[in-house]
């Protein structure tokens, strides 16, 4: 009895510790963009009064509701291409037999391996020579290369894993592939295009490296750059109260979609972890 009510004590300050690691810095965010000047520097866990001038200044300073814009465009197209490309070559990589594919598949997996510093320069060579520079569907088609390996083994999982009956009733009763996918497959994949779905937006929402570099005017900048372009009056000193406000601004919208859809994230990623 004594042993057990240790473990359960253990185990309480070991997910305590961790949440505690894992929320207090964006509480900290939260905490500094309600102060200005010295108060910054504070160490208190509590702010004395909440003043709302630095969320005033992110947005008066630069134009950052227009990059906020640009970042939810570029995040939901490369979503859009990302589950467009991706379920047809889910279905034909898990329902299809063909010589080479799970080469294909393992090639899918050696992309998503890469740095995006070792493929810039060549995705850079691609973005010019399109005419997409200084464009958001020029981010959009680079973010596709961050994006699409991911959703692609995600959701070849978890077609391999729908009964093969259904699919066979289907085209029995005359269902071309198109139809099979869109009316038959596509609504039983609900849980994993969700999960895929949002964590491909969180990740291009959150990119930093392609957006600094495929980008050149403050009207096509995505949250990310304009954040790290935060300077003071002097160019010297940071605002860290501004730089505060922005980050918790960007971040608010993405943990509310992330706790609305917690249990579609959860079921699509588990899916075809356990078979009964």
């Amino acid at each position: 009895m004594i042993g057990r009510v240790l473990r359960r004590i253990a185990f309480a300050t070991v997910v305590a510790a961790i949440v505690v690691y894992a929320v207090f810095p964006f509480y900290w965010a939260i905490v500094t963009s309600f102060r200005s000047g010295q108060a910054i520097f504070s160490t208190a866990l509590i702010p004395g009064r909440i003043d709302l001038a630095n969320y005033a200044a992110v947005f008066t300073e630069q134009p950052f509701g227009r990059n906020i814009l640009n970042s939810l465009v570029v995040a939901t197209v490369t979503v859009a291409l990302s589950l467009l490309l991706a379920v047809p070559a889910s279905y034909a990589l898990g329902r299809v037999a063909f010589r080479g594919r799970s080469v294909l598949l393992f090639a899918f997996l050696a992309v998503s391996m890469f740095p995006q510093i070792a493929v810039l320069s060549g995705m850079f060579e691609i973005i010019q020579r399109l005419g997409l520079y200084n464009r958001l569907l020029g981010l959009s088609l680079s973010y596709l290369l961050l994006t699409l390996p991911f959703t692609v083994w995600v959701l070849t999982a978890f077609m391999r894993d729908l009964p093969r009956e259904i699919e066979e009733a289907a085209v029995v009763d005359g269902a071309s592939p198109f139809v099979l996918i869109w009316r038959v497959l596509l609504p039983l994949m609900a849980p994993a295009i969700v999960a895929t779905g949002l964590l491909a937006f969180i990740a291009a929402w959150n990119e930093f490296l392609f957006a600094l570099t495929f980008t050149l005017s403050s009207e096509t900048r995505t949250v990310p750059v304009a954040i790290a372009l935060i300077s003071g009056a002097t160019g010297y000193e940071l605002p860290w109260g501004n730089i505060m406000a922005a980050s918790v601004i960007v971040t608010v919208p993405l943990v509310v979609l992330v706790l609305i859809f917690q249990r579609r994230i959860v079921a699509g990623l588990t899916a075809g972890a356990i078979k009964g």
